[in-house]
Order: structure tokens, then sequence, then C-alpha cells
């Protein structure tokens, strides 16, 4: 499959992607910078595509050990390239795995930190993209919600987190499932694809073995109209700088 490679302005990180596969979208960016790693935490990204979010969260923060999850092989084996690519072999490991046999791979309580940007529309919503890499990180057909919580209950030691960025049309859904698993809600926050407009997506940080209680920050808004079309707003910007870290 051809290939491009980008350049993110997070840390200068240079991405191998399929020229017409799975390519990143903001998402990672936002999870990225809504989470808080501490230093020489254990982190793992479930559903890692080319590797991007334990890519960024390895400039961004002092995490000791971050292991991407891929089902797809092809993107596995991308995402251990833009490791290597990058320089961090040392802290990032990419794993082809399916999150539903995740005790097979990595034993219980071992993370501080999940995270997760995973497929989000059922296999019958929406159009399926008719490339598999797509759609396979669009829709549900690897696993589904319960599925990525589960899995994400197992890994963390009691008192550790998981984020999730997700639809915001399947919040009620998805924050049942996280209580259910024992990862209590605890931060909730909307994003909005501009003022005025509805929220289309949402971050949910939840903590295992808490207590109940949850903070909505405010909203995240990413475009501003200014007359000549839609641009990002000041924030979205300054989650592309470094210096912001």
């Amino acid at each position: 499959m051809k290939e491009t490679l980008d350049t993110l302005s997070i840390g200068n990180l240079q991405l191998l992607q399929a020229e017409n596969g799975y390519r990143y979208s903001l998402d990672p960016v936002l999870l990225a910078r809504f989470v808080n790693v501490g230093k020489g935490a254990k982190v793992v990204d479930l559903g890692t595509g080319s590797g991007i979010l334990p890519l960024i969260l390895a400039r961004l923060s002092g995490a000791g050990e971050l292991t991407g999850i891929e089902i797809q092989p092809a993107l596995a084996e991308r995402a251990g390239r833009n490791v290597r690519l990058n320089g961090l072999q040392d802290r990032v490991n990419i794993l082809h795995q399916d999150i539903r046999d995740i005790r097979e791979a990595i034993p219980g309580n071992y993370a501080d930190l999940v995270v997760s940007n995973p497929p989000y529309r059922h296999p019958d919503s929406g159009r399926i993209a008719p490339n598999s890499e797509r759609a396979a990180a669009r829709h549900e057909i690897s696993g589904g919600l319960v599925d990525f919580i589960a899995a994400a209950a197992w890994l963390l030691k009691q008192g550790g987190r998981f984020a999730v960025i997700y639809l915001a049309e399947r919040l009620p859904e998805l924050m049942l499932t996280m209580a259910a698993a024992g990862l209590e809600p605890k931060r909730l926050r909307m994003v909005h694809p501009q003022r005025g407009k509805e929220a289309k997506m949402v971050l949910v940080e939840g903590g295992k073995g808490g207590r109940p209680g949850l903070r909505v920050e405010d909203p995240l808004y990413v475009y501003v109209d200014n007359g000549e079309g839609r641009n990002y707003t000041e924030e979205i910007l300054q989650m592309y700088d470094t210096a912001s870290a």
C-alpha cells in the first residue's frame, strides 16, 4: 500500500500513513491534550492505528512505558516503523493484538493510564468505508465499546484512569458501560464543531474504583468562522504547539 510521510508539529513527529487507507484525525490530538500523564507512568493505547497517540504522549509527557495495541497487521507494522522513525523504541512498544484477547498479552493491573480513540459506529450504522483500514477504525467490526472498556478495566491498576474520545450521541451508553466495568466517570468535556453547534464528540475520563462524582469542564470549540471560512480556534492551534505542553 502506498504511503505518505507527514510531519506533525507536536514534537516534530514524523508519521508514515497509508495514502488511501487509515489516516489520523484531530481526535488523538484532543485526547492527548485532555489527559494528564504522570512521570514514569505505564500507558496503554487500545486501537493505536499508526501509533500516533503513544507517540504524541511520549513527546508531551514523562511517561515511562507506552504500549499501543492494534489488531490490523498492516497498521501494527506501520506503527512499529513510526516508533523507530522517531527514535522512541526505548519507551514505545507496539503489539499486534486483538483487544478482546488482551489477557493473553498483558497482565492485569499493569497500567496507570489507558487511552483509546475506538471505533464508534455500529457495523450497521452509517456508510462503511470501502477501505478495510478505515472501516475497522470507524466501525465496530473487531470489537465494540464493551470490549474496549473491558480491556481497560483489566489493564488498569486500582486508582488508574481510562480516557476516551467518543461520539456525543453515544455518551449515555459510554458512561453506563464505564460505570458497570468499575471505571467511574470523573471528567467530561464536550467537543463542539463551533459555537452555536451541538457537540459531536466527547472526552471522558474515568477512574478505576473511583467514587461517583463527575466534573463537567468548559466546552471545547474546534473551529471559528472569521468570515473567510472555518479556521481552528486558538485553543486548538495551541494544542499543536509543543511549547504549550
